[in-house]
């Protein structure tokens, strides 16, 4: 037993000596001093010695575990020491080398005016509420006021996707679901991606923004439309703004009018971005239709309201003189870099 103690000397030392990294340390370490290691082996054999030879072989087997530790311990600190030299190495940073300039990026101009937008009007009282853009034709037409024959149905104006699913034209049929779902009084705004089956040039797309906004409560004239919306405009671009109503005709609402800003880049003259009339509309509006409150489960005898809705590529347009729709979707970066 005492030539077996020898033999497991002599071999962990010349093992652990030889050993290059911590994990075949470890092993080492379980090898000759775990619970089913080669030390401990021999130790569960001191039962079968004298009295005499126990103390012996007892005290030499303490003196190789000693020796095993004291290896381990000594090869443990130098191989981390060897460790972190490499690590140290390996992680070397010249400090004289130049930085990389990283690309930080920032809000698309469409975004930046639609954040702007939606504090004007959360700062009057207004709420911001969302829909789907897959919409059913219920709400995008028939709770709306417009017939099964109106033009807006047809397929050269709207995206369908069977006989009763459309890419919404508008997010008015938020307004719809909003009436549905609330009781007066209700004063919201409806952000939102639109579709509409336009042909592409400097003021038109078939992917846009809308903003469309809904007021429903006792007493709600075609004043407080207008000076909501004047007081929208001039927080926006400015109190020299100037505006203009002129009658139209929307389905949905009655009496209704169409909003036009004085052209940003002829100040009325007419150009090519107005197309000779010196005004840009941004915005349709009116008195809520009774029928469509009515659809709604609102009574008008009883509630009025007014809607308004506006694309928001042609109010950015307005806002940073920007002369064609199409730059807001190309991705150019130097366009992008100005905002």
């Amino acid at each position: 037993m005492k030539q077996a103690l020898e033999q497991i000397k002599t071999a962990a030392v010349e093992a652990l000596e030889k050993c290059d990294n911590l994990k075949a340390l470890e092993e080492l370490k379980v090898k000759y001093l775990g619970k089913k290691g080669e030390l401990t082996a021999i130790l569960k054999q001191m039962g079968k010695l004298s009295a005499e030879e126990r103390p012996v072989i007892g005290q030499l087997a303490n003196e190789v575990r000693s020796t095993i530790e004291e290896e381990v311990k000594t090869r443990t600190a130098a191989l981390k020491e060897k460790e972190l030299e490499e690590q140290l190495a390996a992680e070397k940073i010249d400090v004289t080398m130049p930085g990389k300039k990283f690309q930080v990026g920032k809000k698309h101009p469409l975004t930046l005016v639609m954040d702007e937008i939606k504090e004007i009007f959360l700062g009057m009282g207004f709420d911001v509420v969302d829909g789907p853009e897959v919409e059913l034709d219920y709400y995008n037409f028939e709770a709306l006021n417009i017939p099964k024959n109106h033009p807006a149905r047809d397929t050269q104006d709207t995206f369908y996707i069977n006989d009763n699913v459309v890419m919404r034209t508008q997010t008015s049929p938020v307004q719809v679901r909003t009436m549905e779902k609330r009781k007066p009084p209700i004063r919201i705004i409806s952000p939102g991606r639109v579709y509409r089956s336009d042909a592409l040039d400097a003021t038109h797309s078939p992917v846009f923004h809308q903003i469309e906004g809904l007021v429903v409560d006792k007493g709600i004239t075609m004043s407080d439309l207008k000076g909501t919306l004047e007081m929208f405009v001039k927080s926006l671009y400015g109190e020299d703004s100037v505006v203009r109503f002129r009658p139209h005709h929307f389905p949905f609402t009655e009496p209704s009018a169409e909003m036009d800003v004085m052209c940003f880049n002829c100040h009325g003259e007419g150009c090519r971005i107005c197309k000779g009339e010196g005004w840009i509309e941004i915005l349709g509006a009116g008195m809520v239709h009774p029928k469509v409150l009515q659809n709604c489960g609102i009574d008008p005898e009883e509630y009025s309201g007014f809607a308004f809705g506006m694309g928001l590529e042609r109010v950015v347009m307005r806002r940073f003189a920007i002369d064609d729709i199409r730059m807001f979707f190309e991705n150019d970066q130097r366009f992008l870099d100005q905002f």
